[in-house]
């Protein structure tokens, strides 16, 4: 079991995705994507999102994503930021978001 205290130590943030750029060096189907968090700036992240978004949808849309995990090497891009999504099963990831317009780097509680 995790404690409230484990809970509290990651940080999550509402970030407005800026761009999604295809990854075909990617292991698995993902997209390059910038993730602009308000006064936190922009950081990168690899995201499987390639089944059920193309690159136009997700750019404008607000997702949440931890952003003080350590950065992982994801073949050529540095992954800075962990994009949160359901996953109904390992081939699809259904982008997590805010149901309404906030900041970007409005805190997750």
């Amino acid at each position: 079991m995790a404690s409230i205290e484990d809970f509290q130590k990651i940080d999550m943030r509402v970030g407005r995705i800026v761009a999604a750029d295809p990854f075909p060096e990617a292991r698995k189907p993902a997209y390059k994507l910038r993730i602009d968090f308000g006064l936190l700036g922009e950081r990168t992240s690899s995201a499987q999102l390639t089944r059920r978004y193309k690159p136009e949808q997700l750019v404008g849309r607000l997702c949440v994503a931890v952003v003080n995990f350590p950065p992982r090497q994801v073949g050529p891009v540095r992954s800075e930021v962990l994009v949160l999504g359901a996953v109904p099963d390992e081939t699809d990831v259904i982008l997590l978001a805010p149901d309404t317009d906030v900041a970007p780097g409005t805190s997750i509680a």
